[in-house]
């Protein structure tokens, strides 16, 4: 594979039409409901406005939560409130119906796909629909060694790519992003901050502990894990080894990470609205909130 640059990766995704976002800000003033009075509403509104380029927005008619699954390696230093090597039980759960995520789906009539990106069990223990996509068996200790290496990370990345492909060409309009997860948590609070420049602080849900019931596992665990996270050998750590990223200073990354990624060799689609990270099922815990 050659070697993937996150530059030329984050120039394929649209972001939301920020003009067409302040036409939905401005017909919501001409309403006579008063600005705020519907609470979240509001911004959402506009920014499904804005994503799907259009004012008013068009119904949802065809939405999906999609799950990416895996277990993380650095979960041996005890960092998740669930034991290493896990996830594939959350997974069952959330196929058997009985996780909040399952529920609220079923009450909502919305369905839920599962990827294995990367669980660590036998895929015999899983359908086969959602282990197809597997990148590999677990991933690396991310204090000590890479969690992938840079073919799988390139690996993984384009697998979100076919993700976004299959669901865009089945029609799916609204696509909810999720995990299931052991030791994510540690792992994206490492790549986020690495990727930013800041320390995992911001990056880490507040409340979080570890299995002992303490923090202080995790924030070892990140400690250790920041002179493998340097510019110079990329986001490596995190997401394997020297994926490259050249990303100017004057840059910064964008606040939403709404939009859809479009295949520049496929044939136009209408691609689907992403909304990431609305739920969450790492270490089998709902995101903390905000």
């Amino acid at each position: 594979m050659s070697r993937l640059n996150l530059d030329d990766f984050s120039d394929l995704i649209e972001r939301p039409d920020s003009g067409v976002r302040r036409d939905a800000e401005e017909r919501r003033e001409r309403l006579v409901v008063p600005a705020g009075a519907l609470g979240r509403l509001d911004e959402l509104a506009e920014w499904l406005a804005a994503a799907q380029a259009a004012v008013p927005v068009r119904a949802v008619d065809r939405p999906r939560v999609v799950l990416f699954a895996g277990d993380h390696g650095v979960a041996e230093l005890g960092v998740s409130g669930r034991a290493a090597g896990t996830a594939h039980e959350l997974v069952r759960a959330v196929l058997d119906g009985g996780r909040p995520v399952s529920v609220l789906a079923r009450r909502s009539g919305v369905p839920v796909r599962i990827v294995d990106a990367g669980l660590d069990c036998d895929p015999e223990l899983l359908p086969e629909d959602v282990t197809r996509h597997r990148v590999r068996r677990g991933s690396g200790r991310i204090d000590i060694e890479d969690a992938l290496t840079v073919e799988e990370a390139e690996q993984a990345v384009r697998l979100g790519m076919a993700i976004a492909d299959e669901e865009a060409d089945s029609g799916t309009d609204v696509v909810v992003l999720g995990d299931l997860s052991v030791g994510g948590t540690t792992a994206a609070a490492t790549l986020i901050a690495a990727l930013c420049g800041t320390d995992a602080c911001p990056c880490w849900p507040a409340g979080r502990v570890s299995r002992c019931g303490s923090s202080t596992p995790v924030w070892t665990a990140i400690r250790n894990c920041f002179p493998r996270t340097s510019p110079a050998t990329g986001c490596g750590a995190a997401a394997g080894a020297s994926t490259s990223r050249t990303r100017s200073p004057s840059r910064r990354p964008s606040r939403r990470c709404a939009s859809a990624w479009r295949s520049p060799t496929r044939r136009p689609t209408r691609a689907p609205t992403w909304s990431c990270s609305a739920t969450s099922a790492s270490a089998g815990r709902p995101p903390p909130p905000r």
